[in-house]
């Protein structure tokens, strides 16, 4: 029945659905907000009290006591705590993330210049590693104990393991320094530095869009041993989850009922099992995405790409706190809105989740 013709008890229970749905969303942006908050004060107190004199970097520590307390007093560093972070909140809320000491402009104009770099590296390791581990974990949990599955275990308790910059390192010495096939650091060679227009921030795409095409090679050549590494890093990850998700999956009676009908093991195992591991794995997935966003630091140090790691990196040796809180909690947004993402994609896959 529908429309007119339901009863007043499918009505009924029609309006207590959308109450509780409509609930559920008001609950969830409450978290949300109060998350957000909490984020803010933490990286605005952590800021405050870290022993790290702000003025001190502006002007060095060989000015005058009355310059220094004049800079304090512009400031707002003479006033409490209470009231330095009501104005720091006054201004979030305006867009305003303070100056950078360090390159003398806004740090919001910072963030923008230097987080494409982090945000091409990310999603182009994001994508290999997710190309390559989800099947590679399907099939090592489908053969279980075979040969291939612990050969597939030893290289993601390798990456695993390993610690990113020795990799780094180790990628550097051979492929740049002994077989000469790589590029070395940066993100461009000098021939084409300043050439590709600043449109996106990704220097890969950016050389694509305006056509051209020898800038697009020299950027992905300079782009891939980092992206490979992190690759297979995250890759690493993603096998080991998705293994034990399927393992447990394909341990399922509807897995047996499906084998009972003659169904394939393909089927079985891209259908039936991936698609009920889909839910979980996608949570996993954009976790281990937002720890690639702000867990770049140390790879793109090595490789001295320009990205939102190496500005967080400088700001701390420069003690530039107004850098640093911003750099912060643009990784804290990061990581609540995609733990949101997932959160949403984990109902439409699993109806176990809704």
């Amino acid at each position: 029945m529908t429309g007119p013709d339901l009863p007043p008890q499918g009505w009924s229970r029609l309006a207590s659905g959308a109450l509780a749905r409509g609930g559920d969303i008001a609950s969830s942006l409450l978290g949300i907000l109060v998350t957000l908050f909490g984020l803010v004060l933490l990286t605005f107190v952590i800021g405050r009290t870290m022993p790290i004199d702000p003025v001190v970097a502006i002007i060095g520590d060989k000015a005058p006591p009355g310059v220094a307390e004049r800079i304090r007093e512009e400031l707002g560093l003479d006033r409490s705590l209470i009231e330095q972070f009501w104005i720091y909140l006054m201004k979030l809320l305006q867009g305003d993330l303070g100056t950078s000491v360090m390159t003398g402009q806004a740090v919001t104009a910072d963030i923008l210049q230097f987080f494409p770099s982090t945000l091409e590296l990310a999603t182009s390791a994001m994508i290999v590693a997710l190309l390559v581990g989800v099947p590679l974990g399907i099939l090592a949990a489908a053969r279980q104990d075979s040969i291939f599955d612990n050969i597939v275990r030893v290289i993601s308790l390798l990456g695993y393991s390993v610690p990113v910059f020795v990799l780094a390192l180790v990628c550097l010495l051979v492929f740049y320094a002994k077989l000469g096939i790589a590029p070395g650091t940066g993100s461009q060679g000098i021939v084409y530095q300043g050439m590709v227009p600043f449109t996106t921030g990704m220097i890969v795409l950016d050389a694509a869009l305006d056509g051209q095409w020898d800038a697009f090679w020299d950027a992905l050549a300079y782009l891939a041993m980092p992206a490979f590494l992190l690759a297979f890093i995250t890759m690493s990850l993603i096998v080991r989850m998705t293994r034990a998700f399927m393992l447990e999956a394909l341990n399922g009676e509807y897995v047996t009922a499906a084998r009972a009908k003659g169904l394939s093991e393909a089927r079985i195992l891209w259908r039936h099992g991936l698609g009920n591991i889909a839910g979980r794995l996608v949570t996993v997935i954009a976790v281990i995405y937002a720890g690639l966003l702000e867990g770049t630091v140390l790879t793109e140090t090595v490789f001295s790409r320009p990205g939102l790691g190496f500005y967080l990196t400088r700001s701390l040796l420069n003690a530039d706190m107004n850098a640093v809180l911003g750099a912060t909690l643009v990784i804290g947004v990061i990581y609540v809105c995609l733990n949101l993402l997932a959160d949403l994609a984990q109902r439409l896959l699993d109806p176990r989740a809704r």
